[in-house]
């Protein structure tokens, strides 16, 4: 007993000394953000032109007023030095985490300080890809490359959140909140510099060819595409004649798999440890039709990654970890993508924990430009963590019962399944949340020409069971569902409130021509964020290339697409 009691003091002298810390270490944070009470803020034209688009003005001018020679830095020299200071307070942060997560009470929650340190890590990576694309530019391609940047710092700002939402001890969280609360506010303010480049540019007196702006809304809707023979001019002639091949015959695999022992490797971690150094052009993997019960994680250095089975009944990742047994929703994937391009074809991802098992999730995404054709994601809740980046799925089946298709990446579903399952008793169905923080992200959920349908288990109680579209599980949580059908267990309101009135003002849920007997508006929720979209060129903006740049890459994957919208 007086260990325990021993124990307890320790823990508390320890949430007492950082909460102090923390309140002097945030103070200037918490600033007001007006400008004209900052002296640094007036100091520099170039430090006002830079900061003018920010949330957090007193926080920008004070990280930038560290830049010698302001008066004829470029805006290239702001940003790198605005990511430079946000990278320092994120490594804080990550000191943080550690010494915070001394005191947590369970396992679980140790576990998710665990997950922040490689949640951190991840966003340092995307702020360090951010820094290098900048350096390799001038003002004028930064200008039009601001998709990219945009894309980076929206995962930067995923991977944040994630750290937090992975802790649930309510004082260690709220001590984390704190602890970060510089990162997000240096975070939000690279984003709004690089929203704004455009007019800051202007500002610094920088001439461009305005014409090209990485807007590029002209072209929304268009099946034009500036590429070298279907593909981009990155792409060797090699990965154009393998992916040539991957919508009719698979191409030859680098390695195969084949849990009876008829290929090189039982499993598909062995097969991926078996990655090559330096690799040039693709790794494929041919996994043969059998149930691979495995936890699959394809790392951050593990890229371009094509990875296809025997059709996604036959081949078959199968795994059952999940949050009611002790297991961070982070931890949970049964397969986990982080490298860039990953493409996966035929082949099934499942996580049979069952509705009891609570968060559990079947597959777990963050590679950028990541594309999944003929795939099929089976869970309950949180069957697909569309956590961030670019991602693309075309012919796919997702099914689950509560947020099942949940997240912070771009994600956009196309000609697909949806399947609503049966959850457990009082609980209701929410087939999307969507977790944007920022209102400058560029993240979101897209569901294009599919099927939104009950399972046969769920038939008979549909309308007893209520099963909504999605609820704002973040403050600009942002769902679109166009030109789909939506079968008649839909509840008339359509959308399902998170808490009370949280986000109801701020979030951006939206329906464009959806058809079925579940796609009546009349009787939709009356919220602030919530659109009926009637113009087709209003719905236009969430289409593939707009949305996920997605012109650009997916002809790469050789996965099938529908630029525009559906005539």
């Amino acid at each position: 007993m007086k260990g325990k009691i021993i124990g307890l003091v320790v823990s508390i002298i320890l949430i007492v000394g950082l909460a102090i810390s923390l309140v002097f270490g945030i103070r200037l944070a918490n600033k007001s953000s007006n400008p004209s009470n900052n002296p640094l803020y007036k100091s520099s034209k170039g430090i006002a032109a830079v900061c003018n688009p920010t949330d957090y003005k007193d926080v920008c001018a004070q990280s930038l007023n560290t830049l010698s020679n302001n008066e004829t830095a470029t805006p290239e020299d702001y940003l790198q030095v605005a990511i430079n200071v946000t990278i320092d307070a994120i490594n804080e942060g990550i000191a943080k985490s550690a010494y915070i997560g001394q005191s947590a009470n369970d396992s679980l929650n140790r576990m998710g300080f665990q997950d922040c340190k490689e949640l951190l890590q991840l966003a340092i990576h995307e702020l360090e890809a951010t820094s290098a694309d900048i350096r390799s530019s001038n003002a004028y391609k930064i200008s039009e490359r601001i998709n990219e940047l945009k894309n980076w710092l929206s995962a930067a700002v995923a991977y944040k959140e994630a750290c937090l939402d992975g802790v649930d001890q309510r004082d260690l969280k709220e001590l984390m909140t704190r602890g970060l609360a510089n990162s997000t506010q240096l975070i939000s303010n690279l984003l709004a510099i690089v929203s704004d480049m455009d007019q800051i540019l202007d500002k610094f007196d920088i001439k461009r060819n305005k014409t090209l702006s990485y807007r590029r809304l002209l072209n929304v809707g268009s099946s034009k595409v500036t590429l070298n023979n279907g593909y981009p001019s990155w792409f060797s002639a090699a990965e154009r004649k393998l992916l040539g091949r991957i919508n009719t015959n698979n191409p030859n695999p680098n390695v195969v798999v084949a849990s009876d022992g008829s290929g090189q490797f039982r499993t598909i971690s062995a097969a991926l440890a078996a990655y090559p150094k330096n690799l040039q052009g693709r790794y494929v993997i041919y996994v043969k039709a059998g149930i691979y019960d495995e936890q699959v994680l394809v790392t951050k250095d593990q890229v371009n990654v094509f990875m296809y089975g025997d059709g996604p009944r036959k081949t078959i990742i199968t795994g059952r970890k999940n949050y009611a047994e002790g297991v961070s929703t982070y931890q949970t994937a049964t397969l986990a993508v982080i490298g860039n391009r990953f493409i996966g074809k035929s082949m099934g991802f499942q996580n049979t924990a069952g509705p009891q098992g609570h968060q559990a999730v079947a597959l777990r995404v963050q590679s950028d430009m990541a594309a999944f054709y003929n795939c099929r994601m089976d869970g309950y809740q949180d069957t697909l963590y569309a956590q961030a980046h670019r991602q693309f799925y075309r012919n796919c089946v997702i099914s689950g019962t509560i947020d099942f298709i949940f997240g912070d990446g771009n994600a956009f579903i196309q000609n697909s399944l949806v399947i609503v399952r049966r959850p457990m008793d009082g609980q209701q169905n929410t087939v999307t949340a969507q977790g944007k923080t920022d209102s400058r992200e560029t993240t979101g959920i897209v569901i294009h020409n599919c099927r939104v349908v009950p399972e046969q288990k769920l038939f008979p109680i549909r309308i007893t069971i209520q099963t909504y579209l999605g609820r704002p599980w973040k403050k600009f949580s942002t769902v679109i569902f166009m030109q789909s059908t939506l079968a008649d267990f839909i509840n008339p309101a359509g959308w399902l409130p998170w808490s009370g009135n949280f986000a109801l003002d701020t979030l951006f849920f939206a329906e464009f021509a959806n058809q079925g007997p579940g796609a009546d508006t009349s009787k939709r929720v009356r919220w602030k964020g919530y659109h009926v979209i009637s113009n087709p060129r209003d719905a236009l903006r969430f289409t593939i290339d707009p949305f996920i740049q997605g012109n650009e890459w997916i002809p790469a994957s050789g996965t099938p697409f529908l630029v525009g919208l559906k005539h």
